[in-house]
C-alpha cells in the first residue's frame, strides 16, 4: 500500500525528479556544511561588530537582488519548462530574461551610488557596499531559471559546489584578522561573477540557445509577466531581510551581529529545503496542465510527511540553541541564544509556505492573489518592526518575524481552502 502510493517515482519522469533532487540536496547539503566553518571563523576572527557591518551590507544588497531576479526564477523557469522543445521560443526567453536583468542592475547601481555617498549610516564603508554589488552581477549571469526549467540541476549543483568551495578556501587563507574584513564581500562576489560566466558558456555550447536582440514589445511582455511575483519577492524581502535594515538603522553593527547569528543559522537549515522547491516546481508546473489532482496528491503527503520532518529539525533546533551557538562563538552567548530560540519554529512554516504557496498557489497560477498575501505581510512587518525594535531591539525584530511567518502560513491556507486548491478537508 505505502508503495502504491509513491508510484509515480517509479517512472521515468519520477527518476528524473530524484536525480535531480538528488544533485540539488549534495549542493545543499555543501551550502550547509561549509557556512559551518566559515561562519564560526568570520565571527571569532572578524569581531561580532564588523560581522554585523558585513551582515548589514548584506541586507542592502538583497533590494537589489530582488530588482534583478524580478520573479524570473519562477515565471521564466515555468516558460522554460513549458516549452523546453522549441528552441526558437528558448532563445526568445532566455534573451528576453537577459536583457531585462542586465537593464534592471544598471539601473541598481545607479541608483546605489548617491545612497552610500550622502547617507551616514553608509558612507563610512562605502566600499564594502560596492564590492558586495558583486554578487547582483554574478546573480544576472548565472540563468539558473534556465536550468530549473529544463530540470538539468546537475550543472547548477557542480557549479555552486565550486563556487562555495573556492568562497570558503579564500576565506581561511586570506583572512587572518579584523582589517582584513573587506575581503568578504570581494571573494563571495568573485565566486557568483564566476559561476554565472561558466553557466551562459554552457548554455551557448550545450543548449545551443543564441542570444538575440528582442523588441521592446517582448522585454514589456515579460516585464509584465512577472510583475506580480516581483512585488511579491519585494514583498518577501521587506517581512525577511528588511528586518536586519531597520535593526542596523535604529540599533548597531554589533547587535545587528548577534541577530545576524541566529539568522545565518535559519538560513542555512532553509538552504537545505531549497532542492525540494527547485526541483518540484517546474516539475509540478508542468503535470498541472494535465493532471491537477496529482498535483494535489504530491504536496498532501509533502505537507504531512515533510512538514513533519520540519517539526522534528524545530524542537531539536530549540533543545540545543545553547550548544550551536557554544559551537560557533565559542561561547554560549545569551543574546543569541534566545534569538535562535525564538527562532526554532522558522524550518517548520518555511516549509508549509512553500507548499501552500509555490507548490499550490503559483503552480496553478494563482500569483496575484498570491501577491496581496505578501504584499499585506510586508505591510504588517513593516509597522511591526518601526513598533517593536525601537522598544524591544534585537528581541523585537525576532518576534516581529514569527508573527509574520504565522500571519502568512494562516492567509495561504486560508486561500487555498475557500478557493478549490484545498489539500486537506476535501469536499
Amino acid at each position: 500500500m505505502f508503495k502504491n502510493r509513491f508510484n509515480f517515482i517509479n517512472n521515468e519522469e519520477g527518476k528524473s525528479l530524484i536525480k535531480n533532487f538528488s544533485f540539488l540536496f549534495s549542493v545543499n547539503i555543501v551550502n550547509f556544511v561549509l557556512p559551518l566553518l566559515t561562519f564560526p571563523y568570520l565571527v571569532r576572527v572578524l569581531g561580532i561588530e564588523k560581522f554585523g557591518l558585513l551582515s548589514f551590507a548584506t541586507s542592502i544588497i538583497t533590494y537589489f537582488l530582488i530588482l534583478t531576479d524580478y520573479g524570473f526564477n519562477l515565471t521564466a523557469t515555468r516558460e522554460i519548462s513549458i516549452n523546453r522543445n522549441d528552441k526558437n521560443k528558448l532563445n526568445e526567453i532566455f534573451s528576453a530574461v537577459m536583457s531585462v536583468k542586465v537593464i534592471i542592475m544598471t539601473i541598481g547601481f545607479v541608483v546605489l551610488l548617491p545612497l552610500i555617498f550622502f547617507i551616514p549610516k553608509f558612507n563610512f564603508y562605502w566600499y564594502i557596499f560596492i564590492f558586495s554589488y558583486g554578487s547582483v552581477l554574478g546573480q544576472v549571469l548565472f540563468p539558473i531559471w534556465f536550468f530549473q526549467g529544463l530540470e538539468e540541476m546537475k550543472v547548477v549543483s557542480i557549479l555552486n559546489i565550486l563556487s562555495k568551495s573556492l568562497f570558503t578556501v579564500a576565506i581561511f587563507v586570506f583572512i587572518k584578522n579584523e582589517k582584513d574584513f573587506y575581503l568578504v564581500p570581494i571573494f563571495s562576489s568573485l565566486g557568483f561573477v564566476f559561476i554565472g560566466v561558466i553557466s551562459i558558456i554552457i548554455v551557448k555550447l550545450k543548449h545551443e540557445v543564441r542570444f538575440i536582440v528582442q523588441s521592446r514589445t517582448v522585454l514589456l511582455k515579460y516585464l509584465i509577466e512577472g510583475w506580480h511575483l516581483f512585488l511579491s519577492n519585494i514583498s518577501v524581502t521587506l517581512y525577511t531581510t528588511a528586518t536586519i535594515t531597520f535593526l542596523g538603522f535604529y540599533t548597531n553593527n554589533t547587535i545587528v551581529g548577534y541577530y545576524s547569528v541566529a539568522d545565518k543559522i535559519i538560513s542555512a537549515i532553509r538552504g537545505v529545503i531549497a532542492p525540494i522547491s527547485q526541483v518540484l516546481f517546474p516539475y509540478l508546473c508542468n503535470i498541472a496542465k494535465n493532471n491537477p489532482k496529482k498535483v494535489y496528491y504530491i504536496n498532501r503527503k509533502l505537507a504531512i510527511f515533510g512538514g513533519g520532518g520540519m517539526l522534528l529539525v524545530s524542537f531539536i533546533l530549540f533543545v540545543f540553541a545553547s550548544d550551536i551557538i557554544l559551537l560557533i562563538f565559542g561561547k554560549k552567548d545569551f543574546d543569541s541564544i534566545l534569538i535562535l530560540k525564538i527562532f526554532a519554529i522558522i524550518p517548520f512554516l518555511t516549509f508549509l509556505h512553500t507548499v501552500f504557496a509555490l507548490f499550490t498557489m503559483i503552480v496553478f497560477g494563482k500569483n496575484k492573489e498570491y501577491s496581496k498575501i505578501i504584499i499585506s505581510a510586508a505591510i504588517l512587518n513593516i509597522l511591526l518592526c518601526i513598533i517593536l525594535i525601537p522598544c524591544f531591539g534585537y528581541i523585537g525584530a525576532a518576534v516581529a518575524v514569527i508573527v509574520i511567518e504565522l500571519f502568512l502560513l494562516i492567509r495561504y491556507i486560508s486561500f487555498t481552502h475557500k478557493n478549490d486548491l484545498r489539500l486537506f478537508f476535501l469536499k
